[in-house]
């Protein structure tokens, strides 16, 4: 993973915090604005509501999308590494192993 793959996840997350956060502060505007007025305003409020949680989902898809792209890059650089060096895989498996071994047996 570069940095730049980290900062646009980074900027990702953010942008779907902050889209949350305004849509839940807007939800609750609309709420006191409801019990104050008709029929009519509270219908267009939730449509507006309705809009931006369409938008917050199609973000949240994205994310997720770009994640699981992440996790299968990482998986098959992962794979190809196990691969080319497998005796040191081994070793580092080994290395954990008596690691969570030990603090294990510490309990």
């Amino acid at each position: 993973m570069d940095a730049s793959t980290t900062s646009h996840d980074t900027a990702a997350r953010d942008r779907l915090a902050t889209s949350l956060k305004q849509m839940v502060d807007e939800a609750e505007q609309w709420l006191k604005t409801a019990q104050r007025t008709g029929n009519e305003q509270f219908d267009l409020a939730r449509d507006k509501f309705e809009g931006q949680l369409r938008h917050a989902k199609a973000e949240l898809r994205h994310l997720e999308d770009t994640m699981a792209q992440q996790a299968r890059r990482a998986a098959r650089a992962t794979d190809q590494a196990v691969h080319e060096h497998p005796y040191a895989a081994m070793g580092a498996a080994a290395g954990v192993g008596l690691l969570v071994g030990m603090l294990v047996a510490r309990r």
